[in-house]
């Protein structure tokens, strides 16, 4: 059915009933190709997405509607500039359902707002711009006198002295952007490679380690967190057990600085705290009853006095 579907979606799936010689499928159905959008092509007038070519003023409301916003536009031929045809385009604008109505201009090429709205006046300053004035038409029409020209030379060198350091830097950027590809591509590989390899090697100190996975650099701020971690009382006590007892050995092997007996009553005692660590933690498990390892904990301490 999915197929069947997206067939009839393309307009690919061809009925039964229909039959070569009776033409394609739009005439068979009896619509035309552009379906809703041709509704009324009969008054010469298409169905377009129209994008709003500038920034304009709803004439309705007075709300900005800006360029790039796209309409459903009714487009018509309204006359022609020599052999160029004028278009005019009918849309309604969201706000107020106000109706705009904009043509071509192919004189000045551009688009000419014919009622409904407003189009919006952006002034900009040349200097905050960093752009240069152009000269109007009748000053262009003036520069073709050659003795026009001679008059104002000295004006227009100064000017260009003016305006050089702008354009010295618009030159360093735009060759800075277009440089070459070869360089570019050069450093990128460059790039790439340093960070494989300083990947590579951070993998192979985690393997070293025994890590499955990849630890990044070491930074400040990790060293502070690991220095200002505490461990609990108990690790402290026993390494201090621990150091003590190593104090208290002798430096010479074979000689002890304490008799047997006190060796035997140290072994019986750490024996003794496994057998009953080990039963706690079968007891915490549910895996001997309270009565047995109270027993057994007896028989180790008559065992000790022995």
């Amino acid at each position: 059915m999915s197929s069947l579907a997206a067939a009839r979606a393309d307009n690919f799936y061809y009925p039964p009933e229909w039959e070569p010689n009776q033409g394609s499928l739009n005439k068979f159905h009896g619509q035309h190709a552009l379906r809703e959008r041709a509704r009324k092509l009969d008054q010469g007038i298409l169905i377009i997405r129209f994008e709003m070519p500038f920034n304009i003023w709803c004439g309705g409301c007075n709300s900005m509607i800006a360029k790039g916003v796209r309409f459903n536009a009714e487009k018509k031929q309204v006359g022609n500039y020599y052999s160029t045809k004028i278009w005019s385009f009918t849309m309604k604008s969201a706000c107020c359902k106000q109706e705009i109505v904009i043509q071509t201009d192919p004189k000045n090429c551009e688009y000419v707002i014919i009622s409904g709205a407003q189009k919006k006046t952006e002034d900009f300053d040349i200097e905050d711009a960093e752009t240069f004035e152009l000269p109007a038409d009748e000053e262009k029409g003036k520069l073709a006198d050659p003795f026009y020209r001679l008059e104002h030379q000295e004006e227009d060198l100064k000017k260009k002295k003016e305006a050089e350091p702008v354009i010295v830097r618009l030159q360093r950027q735009s060759d800075a952007r277009h440089s070459d590809d070869y360089s570019l591509n050069k450093t990128l590989r460059a790039q790439l490679r340093g960070q494989k390899k300083r990947v590579a090697q951070e993998e192979n100190a985690s393997k070293k380690r025994g890590l499955g996975i990849r630890l990044l650099p070491a930074t400040e701020q990790d060293s502070a967190t690991a220095k200002s971690v505490k461990f609990p009382a108990k690790f402290e006590r026993n390494r201090k057990d621990k150091r003590a007892l190593i104090n208290s050995e002798s430096i010479f092997s074979g000689v002890s600085s304490y008799s047997i007996s006190d060796k035997r009553k140290q072994e019986l005692e750490s024996k003794r705290r496994k057998i009953c660590a080990t039963s706690a933690s079968n007891l915490l498990a549910g895996r001997v009853k309270p009565s047995s390892w109270s027993q057994s904990s007896t028989k180790q301490k008559g065992t000790m006095r022995r």
